[in-house]
């Protein structure tokens, strides 16, 4: 059984500590939504992942998974372990003990294989010509954000099993995070976290302040409408040379969604102009 954490001491806080965990959490929001709000408006063509699959796909069928489950496992944990109170899970029949024996085990995996991944990306685009010569200083600089809060968050969860003096982030980070969004900050609560948590937090937080000028910002995306328009035609057949074929089954309709209606409305607006222009 893994030795649980102390409960962390009261903490007398400064001014630092409410600038960095009073202040600052809502400042990254305010970038955070204020730049996605600005990058949709003026740079739609850059909301895009800029994907290089043309140049090379046997490295990035592995990768790019790897990378890209882990880091939503990874977010899974975050979230069960920022959100869910330990009132909860030891309703339910949890200890702590356990809690905290299936989040090292299963947080350990998804980090350690999202950073396998990451670290696979980075040296399919640092070895491979054509991927190399189309990355920029933003995706480098991206790289590095990314790695650094990976590198900290198992930093941490090392840290904070082989040294027990280390508070519990249950009764530190968690209380904190949440008290973020009911606009009344618990400053002590995150004054009291270790130096490892309050590290990767910090970072985490500079990660989240850089997001919407990054290709990351194509996560904030949902392509739903993918899974119902109709198919793509890049060639049709005219009359004369598909006689002798069997009849072309009709495809899927539009479901109205807004780019489908302003794309088919656009186009019956064309054909209408170009039949007047015939007649």
């Amino acid at each position: 059984m893994i030795p649980l954490a102390p409960a962390p001491e009261a903490v007398e806080t400064g001014v630092g500590d409410v600038l960095l965990w009073g202040v600052l959490p809502y400042v990254v929001l305010a970038v955070v939504v204020g730049g996605s709000i600005w990058r949709y408006r003026y740079d739609q063509f850059g909301w895009t992942t800029r994907s290089s699959q043309l140049y090379e796909s046997r490295i990035l069928r592995i990768a790019s998974p790897l990378f890209h489950f882990g880091i939503l496992a990874v977010l899974a944990g975050h979230i069960m372990g920022l959100l869910i109170p330990a009132s909860w899970t030891a309703a339910v029949g949890v200890t702590e003990g356990m809690y905290h024996f299936l989040a090292l085990s299963i947080g350990t995996v998804a980090g350690v294989g999202t950073l396998l991944g990451i670290v696979l990306l980075i040296w399919r685009r640092r070895t491979t010509g054509p991927v190399f010569m189309a990355t920029t200083k933003n995706d480098k600089f991206m790289y590095v954000m990314l790695v650094a809060a990976l590198l900290t968050g198992l930093a941490t969860t090392a840290i904070s099993v082989f040294d027990h003096s280390v508070p519990d982030y249950r009764q530190t980070v968690s209380p904190w995070f949440r008290s973020i969004w009911i606009l009344q900050p618990d400053v002590a609560a995150m004054a009291g976290a270790g130096p490892s948590f309050k590290l990767h937090v910090l970072w985490a937080l500079g990660l989240f302040a850089v997001w919407p000028f990054t290709r990351l910002v194509h996560a904030f995306t949902a392509p739903v409408h993918y899974l119902f328009r109709p198919y793509i035609v890049y060639r049709s057949r005219d009359a004369g040379s598909s006689a002798h074929l069997a009849p072309v089954r009709r495809g899927w309709e539009p479901v109205g969604t807004r780019d489908r209606a302003r794309g088919t409305t656009r186009a019956r607006e064309r054909r209408g102009s170009r039949s007047a222009g015939r007649r």
